[in-house]
This record gives C-alpha cells, sequence and structure tokens, in this order.
C-alpha cells in the first residue's frame, strides 16, 4: 500500500466528516426553503457554522462559507482591500498573489518568517493597508508572527486578513487580532468543495459572487450542504493538541534524512517538512519516490503539472536549491512507521539519483 505523505495538498477524510456528509446528502431541502424540508437542510447548515465558529473562536454570524480556501482568500482581499493598499508576504500561497496583482510584496527573513520590520516600515509609508499574511507556510510549515504583525496593523490603522488554510486543525489558530480568516475543509480532513471566511463583527464585506442573498447577502448561491456539513464536523474533530505525535514523526525524518531543512531556524507546523536535496531536481525526486510507493510533493498542490522553482524557496535565499526541494508533509492519520517507510524509500532514492548524477558528470 502507497504511503501518502501529501497532507498539505489535502488531508485523508476523516470519519466525523464522512458521516456527517452521507447525513446530509439524505436531505432533500434547501437551506433557503421555508418547509419543513428546507428547515432541516437550514438546522444542519447552521451547526455546521457555529461548530467552525466554536474551533476558530468567531460569531457564527460572521461565518461565511465558500467553495473552499482559494475563494475565501479572493473574497477578503476583493472586498476588504477596496480603497486600500495591499501588502502580502513573500511567500504567500498562489492563491494570495494571484488575487492580489499590483500589491506591495513584503520580504521574508531567511528562516521563511515575514520581516517585521519591513512591514512596519510599508505600514508607515502610505494611506491604511490590507495586510494578507498566511499564518503558516504551506510548503515549508513555517508559522509567521501574527500576534506581532496584528499589533503593528493596528497602530497604523491596517486589516489584517490571514490564511489560515495550513494551519488549521493543526496548530492553535483563533480569528483573535485579525480581521478575516480563511480556512478550506479538504486541509481540515473534511470533503473538498467547502471552506469558510470568518470575519471580525462590524466589517462589510460585499459579495464576490452575487446571487439570491445566500450567507446573509455576501455569497450567492445554494450551500453546498454535504461539503459543508464535512467541513462542521472535521473542524470540531482536528485536534491540535495531538500534534506531538506528528512532530515526532517529522523529526525523525528529518534527522535520518540528511538533508537541509528549509526554515527548521522558525516554528513550523508539527506535520511538515521541507527536504532540500542540491543537484536534484525536485520533480525527479517526487516521481522517484512515487514509484517506490511513497506519495510526496513539490511545492504548492494548486502547481500539479508545472514543477519549477519554489517562490517560498527564493524568497528564503535559496538561489538554485530552491527547484530541488520537497514537502512531505503528514497526514493526521501518519502511521507509527511512516517515517521509517519514508527513509527506507528516501536513502535507496537519493544514493540511485547521486550516482547518477556522478556517472554524469564525469
Amino acid at each position: 500500500m502507497a504511503l501518502y505523505l501529501d497532507a498539505n495538498a489535502t488531508e485523508p477524510l476523516r470519519p466525523e466528516a464522512r458521516a456527517a456528509v452521507l447525513c446530509a446528502l439524505d436531505l432533500v431541502g434547501n437551506p433557503s426553503s421555508v418547509h419543513g424540508a428546507g428547515r432541516a437542510a437550514r438546522r444542519l447548515l447552521e451547526t455546521a457554522r457555529e461548530q467552525v465558529a466554536a474551533r476558530f473562536g468567531a460569531s457564527p454570524a460572521e461565518v461565511v462559507f465558500t467553495s473552499g480556501g482559494t475563494e475565501a482568500n479572493a473574497l477578503a482581499i476583493a472586498a476588504l482591500g477596496r480603497g486600500r493598499r495591499v501588502l502580502v508576504g513573500a511567500t504567500e500561497h498562489p492563491a494570495v498573489l494571484a488575487a492580489a496583482p499590483g500589491a506591495t510584496v513584503l520580504p521574508v527573513l531567511l528562516d521563511g518568517r515575514l520581516d517585521l520590520r519591513a512591514l512596519e516600515a510599508a505600514l508607515a509609508e502610505g494611506p491604511p493597508a490590507l495586510v494578507c499574511l498566511m499564518a503558516a507556510n504551506n510548503e515549508t510549515g513555517v508559522l509567521h508572527p501574527l500576534a506581532e504583525a496584528a499589533a503593528l496593523c493596528r497602530a497604523q490603522g491596517a486589516w489584517l486578513h490571514v490564511d489560515g488554510v495550513q494551519a488549521a486543525g493543526r496548530v492553535p489558530l483563533v480569528l483573535g487580532p485579525a480581521d478575516s480568516l480563511a480556512i478550506s475543509g479538504h486541509k481540515l480532513g473534511g470533503p473538498k468543495g467547502a471552506g469558510a471566511l470568518l470575519l471580525r463583527p462590524g466589517l462589510d464585506l460585499p459579495a464576490l459572487i452575487a446571487g439570491g442573498g445566500q450567507e446573509r447577502g455576501r455569497r450567492g448561491g445554494t450551500e453546498a450542504l454535504p461539503a459543508i456539513a464535512g467541513l462542521g464536523a472535521a473542524a470540531e474533530a482536528a485536534d491540535p493538541t495531538a500534534a506531538a505525535r506528528l512532530a515526532a514523526l517529522r523529526d525523525a525524518i528529518e534527522a535520518g534524512a540528511g538533508a537541509q531543512v528549509a526554515g527548521a531556524g522558525a516554528a513550523r507546523l508539527p506535520n511538515t517538512t521541507s527536504l532540500v536535496l542540491p543537484g536534484i531536481p525536485a520533480e525527479t525526486q517526487v516521481i522517484a519516490l512515487d514509484l517506490a510507493g511513497v506519495q510526496v510533493s513539490a511545492g504548492s498542490a494548486c502547481s500539479s503539472g508545472k514543477v519549477k522553482a519554489s517562490h517560498v524557496l527564493a524568497a528564503m535565499g535559496l538561489g538554485e536549491a530552491a527547484g530541488s526541494a520537497i514537502r512531505v508533509s503528514l497526514p493526521w492519520d501518519a502511521a507509527p512507521d511512516a517515517a521509517e517507510r519514508f527513509l527506507e524509500a528516501w536513502s535507496a532514492m537519493r544514493g540511485r539519483l547521486s550516482r547518477k548524477g556522478l556517472a554524469a558528470a564525469t
């Protein structure tokens, strides 16, 4: 059986989420209908809203369901960025970078964390801004200093949008000091097709997708009830306090791999490591490991089929080595022997590819 180590692309479905999806599939009503079937669907929708709000410290009334993290980020940037300068971190997810063309890009330190001095200087340069900052990087797992960034934003009258897609369910995460927070169901162990944008009370949020007034007029279109029910159940089931088990497996992988670890000096997600093997293209490593029954990735899953040097690692100063890193991300249900199995395949792959490289060089 293949060893799946690409949880940052999508987590395995949690049993609680599966049960919630199946329950929702049995409901025929539209949540916007006022008859009995519609009210039953509405109750399930609002239960999911309450589950998400409780997990991430938000008001249920300020949880806006979307099709996923990409839409949640796009909605926040389009709505909250109107009339404001937009500042984004250099290592943000492609979905955020694409939603904010022309934004000012903030540098990161060599360990991948946001350069707070650069943020402070950029905030002081002009009118109020919208700052977009991920809680955790999808490639390296590096955790950004959200509390410090939020304090700088408040001091300058700026708003802070947090892309919490990778951090949600893996480390403690709440809306807290941010003005908005994006999450994605399938990164929590829910089904694909549902996400949410959590808002600070009082924020005006014009709809990006107009429609029939769903989600309090903030996101049109009939809600995808099965996917949303699964998202709510996954949010409730995801337990960040279980991180120690995954962190031990990650640490064993890093200790046994003997490779450079991108972002090793920073606090990181417990399930994520970025292993750099200079001189061996990431795509070659991914294919070789896949043939050995180990599934990992190179960079963002949204770039599948387009493997290229990581903009994240380039921003961290890795130079040419940015094209030689793979991401290993342990799923919530990782087996106890996951590190051992990975290292066996990794060692064989590294030795074989290194010998080929030496032969080609001579």
